[in-house]
């Protein structure tokens, strides 16, 4: 396999692997945060506690350093945060795939 078409692939399974994970951020904070991995709510409220959108809003804020009022990133914080994760997580896994399929 050339070195253009490695890249390409590498480059190619980040894009999937981060869409993906941008879109499954909801879910993914949600799962964690039912699992009580993530804390408190900015309100005090234990994140496991809850269910629903406040569920996924908590987790996605915790994972986004906190609630914009009390100066992290928020929800938007918290999805670029899942979306980073996931496209790293592409990458690496399509560079080793590629440099295995030589």
């Amino acid at each position: 396999m050339t070195e253009p078409v490695k890249v390409t692939l590498i480059i190619a399974g980040a894009a999937v692997v981060g869409t993906v994970g941008f879109f499954a951020a909801p879910f993914i904070a949600a799962g964690l945060g039912g699992a009580g991995l993530l804390g408190a709510a900015s309100t005090g409220t234990a994140i496991s506690g809850l269910s629903g959108a406040a569920l996924t809003n908590a987790s996605l804020a915790a994972l986004g350093g906190g609630a914009l009022s009390a100066g992290g990133a928020g929800i938007v914080g918290g999805t670029v945060a899942v979306a980073g994760i996931s496209t790293t997580v592409g990458a690496a896994t399509a560079g080793a795939v590629t440099n295995f399929a030589t």
